[in-house]
This record gives structure tokens, sequence and C-alpha cells, in this order.
């Protein structure tokens, strides 16, 4: 008889088999995007091309930016790359942003990494992807390295000013991450907030808790209550812990600063990849951290790679409820 399944655990049997992936993943890649872009970026584009014979790349940007790309690629190579050139007067880089949207919308492209602006990422990609059923808004969710193993962050970043009911709709989204590309069992979802005392927290940390129990959750994954700053170091406690956009994303930096330096307590060495997933919306968009590192960017490009070639957006959509949570 095989063992028992433990909930929060990852499937190490029974799980089914992949689908067949496609050969290729065509991802679009804003140029334009970050803080030290576009050299940064074009640097983790040549790191994620070099390392993936089968990826193929949208540069989209200056005619300058995609040359420098252009350049460092042998010849025989140069059909995995494509262009979608911009003029360069008067460009602003939100622009490059919404392009790479639209190429996926128009099908040029399987996926998109850009480390520009946010807001205007998860705004140009609900525009021109459209969300969800049920997803009013959208959310970035991290993968976090833990004692414990890893978890899954979110919001952090994109809905800063949440109700009760975007952070039930957001426990749905990361119970459906955690389930779908990391096979965890029974995912176990906790709220973050100041201490695990019924009442804790300001406003929106005490109406939560109360929805958040009552929630049909996707993957048979459970709310086990208020987590804190400690558990997500930890890993213990929890695979999905839900907190508003603002929260999530100084929780985030300030974990990316001390990983660095220190390393996770217990657990692997390195910081976080600077790529979050955005959830809700119909395709593949991951968005990097506007301080990221060439390696940063290529991490990015190689989870897009990874998530469309499982087609993992299809199946975390296929987990959520068309049926928007009700307003208290």
């Amino acid at each position: 008889m095989a063992g028992r399944v433990v909930p929060g655990q990852r499937r190490t049997t029974g799980a089914p088999a992949p689908s067949a992936e496609p050969v290729t993943a065509r991802i679009a890649v804003d140029l334009l995007g970050g803080d030290n872009a576009p050299a940064v970026v074009v640097d983790g584009a040549l790191r994620a091309f070099q390392d993936d014979p089968s990826l193929h790349l949208l540069l989209v940007g200056t005619h300058e930016a995609a040359d420098a790309v252009l350049a460092a690629v042998a010849p025989a190579e140069r059909n995995r790359v494509g262009m979608l050139p911009m003029p360069a007067v008067e460009l602003h880089p939100d622009d490059a942003a919404r392009a790479v949207l639209r190429a996926v919308a128009d099908g040029l492209a399987d996926a998109v990494l850009s480390a520009g602006n946010t807001a205007a990422i998860v705004v140009s990609a609900a525009r021109a992807l459209g969300r969800w059923p049920g997803v009013r808004r959208p959310a970035l969710a991290a993968v976090l390295p833990t004692a414990a193993g890893r978890l899954v962050l979110l919001d952090v970043g994109s809905a800063v000013d949440p109700d009760a009911a975007t952070l039930a709709m957001h426990a749905r989204l990361g119970a459906a991450y955690a389930a779908v590309v990391h096979e965890v069992v029974e995912p176990r979802v906790g709220l973050l907030t100041i201490g695990t005392e019924r009442g804790k927290g300001d406003r929106l940390r005490r109406a939560a808790p109360d929805l958040l129990a009552a929630l049909d959750l996707p993957a048979g994954a459970r709310y086990i209550g208020l987590v804190e700053g400690h558990d997500v170091v930890l890993g213990a406690a929890a695979d999905v812990v839900v907190t508003d956009g603002f929260t999530g994303n100084i929780l985030l930096k300030g974990l990316e600063t001390a990983y660095g330096r220190l390393g996770p307590p217990g657990g692997p060495a390195g910081v976080p990849p600077r790529a979050a997933l955005l959830l809700g919306v119909a395709g593949t968009v991951v968005v990097c951290h506007g301080a990221a590192s060439g390696a940063d960017v290529a991490a990015g490009i190689a989870l897009a790679a990874r998530l469309h070639r499982r087609a993992a957006v299809a199946a975390m959509a296929e987990l959520i409820p068309h049926n928007e949570v009700t307003h208290e």
C-alpha cells in the first residue's frame, strides 16, 4: 500500500505525468524596463539564450538595445531571435511593457518578461490578455526559499490596498500556484499579520480570517490561520502566505537583502529570484524587480519558459472558481 500523502508536502510519487512540452518557448523581452536597462536586460537575455537551446526571444525596445543582443549571438543562432523595434524618439519605458504584452495577445510570443513599472504591466496585462473570470485584481506571486523548502508569497506589489475579498481570491490563486507548479499536496494557506491571536492586526487583517476560513480552496488546500514574519522565513507553518501588495513588497525586498548577505537560516543560500508571476491574467507574465541583475533577468526568462512549456497558467486557471468572492 502506498504511504499516506501528507498535506503541505511535495508529491514525490504518484504525481500525474507531465504533458509533452513544446520544443520551443517564445519569450517577449522588454529591453527597456528596469533601473539599469537596457544593459542588464541584454545581459540576462543572453544568459538565458545560451542556457536554453530551445528558447526563442522576441526583443522589444530600441534598435540599439536589440542590436546589442544580436551582436553577441552567433549567426547560425540568429533565427532564434526576433525584434519588435520601437522608435527611440520620445519613447517611454512603459511603451515597451505594453508592446511585449500585445505581442503575446497577437500570438507573436508565448510569454512575457519585463522589469518595468509594475503598475503599468499589471494594467496593460489585464487589458491586453484579459483576466480570469472572477479575478478583479491580479496578484504578483513570488517564491521564497525557506528553512523547510520554499513558499509562495502573494501579493508582492500588484494590489497594494486590497479588501478582504481580494485577499480571499489571492488565497485561491496562491493555492493553485503551489499545487500546479510545485506539486504541493493540499497546500496550507496562511494570512500574514502581526500576531496569531484572533483580532490581531489592522482592519483588513481582522476582517479577512472569517472569509478565508469559509473558502472552498482549490487542490484540497486549507486555510490554517494567521502567520507571522518568522513563519515566512522558516516555512514550516504554511506553503502559501497571503498579504497585501504593500506589505508583501516590503517583506520581499527586506528578505532579498538579508538572504543575499546572510543566507536563509537553515535553508539554501542565495537571494530569492527577483521575478514574480502575475496571477489572474490569461497569459504567462513574469515581472522582475526593477533592480534585477542580469542573473535575475535570466532566471525570470527561464521561469516564463518553464511555465509556458508546462501550460501552468491554463492549469491554474482551471482550478479557480468562476465566481467572485462576495464583499462583506
